[in-house]
């Protein structure tokens, strides 16, 4: 009875995302970046409380982004959900009030480089440097060290390996690809994000694209009917990423 009101309680909360996809549409302007960080938009959590077929990763690349990042949030916040943000450094320099909301709305906050370079061309100790220059802007900006870590358009080697783990970094790829990079559309995100089993991680992006804030209570409203929660990535006991409870 418990796990039935548990999933009752998530479905209700994961259809009012879309009427709250509205309001979050304003995302761009002054009034809305402090949204996110409201007292009063408290996390759901107890909506994900059931997770009887495991976690996937739901995560996000090269924002903060004026044009989506509160839409975002919101969207996640309005079905009870939280995800990992990979964090372009110098887009941090540019909105680092956005990089706040996001901390302050619960969700977890990764290293994607200062500059979104391709580490494995750019040789020694650029490379280094682009992992390391990130790990500083975030820190400064949020008060924390990041511990994940990913290589811009997943391009890697065992330096770049290196690097991420000699600043404590966990390498972090994915292995639902939903293609909103290359115009996708909302249906064909979604789509995507239905292939997720447990322990997947689909690569979305923070990168102003509407068609991917409108996949998110889709995405969610899938998850929950077929018993998958969003989860939160960690370091595995072999080194690599793994998708656990949040």
């Amino acid at each position: 009875m418990l796990g039935n009101a548990r999933n009752r309680l998530r479905i209700t909360l994961i259809a009012a995302a879309t009427a709250a996809m509205a309001a979050f549409s304003m995302a761009a302007s002054p009034a809305a970046a402090s949204l996110a960080a409201t007292p009063g938009a408290a996390h759901t959590d107890a909506a994900w409380a059931n997770c009887p077929n495991g976690y996937v990763g739901l995560t996000y690349d090269d924002g903060p982004n004026p044009a989506s990042t509160q839409a975002l949030l919101g969207a996640l916040r309005a079905g009870g959900a939280k995800a990992t943000f990979f964090i372009w450094g110098q887009h941090a320099e540019q909105y680092p009030d956005l990089l706040k909301a996001e901390q302050s709305a619960g969700m977890w906050i990764a290293n994607h480089t200062a500059t979104h370079a391709h580490l494995t061309q750019i040789g020694e100790p650029a490379a280094y440097n682009e992992i390391a220059t990130a790990q500083n802007t975030i820190k400064r900006i949020t008060g924390q060290s990041p511990t994940l870590f990913r290589p811009p358009y997943g391009e890697t080697n065992a330096q770049v390996k290196a690097d991420a783990a000699r600043l404590g970094l966990t390498e972090v790829l994915w292995s639902v690809d939903s293609q909103d990079w290359n115009g996708a559309g909302t249906q064909q995100i979604v789509q995507a994000a239905a292939t997720m089993r447990a322990g997947s991680i689909i690569l979305m992006h923070d990168g102003g694209y509407q068609t991917t804030v409108s996949a998110v209570p889709q995405i969610l409203s899938g998850l929950a009917a077929r018993g998958l929660c969003p989860g939160r990535i960690t370091a595995g006991a072999g080194g690599g990423a793994v998708v656990t409870a949040p």
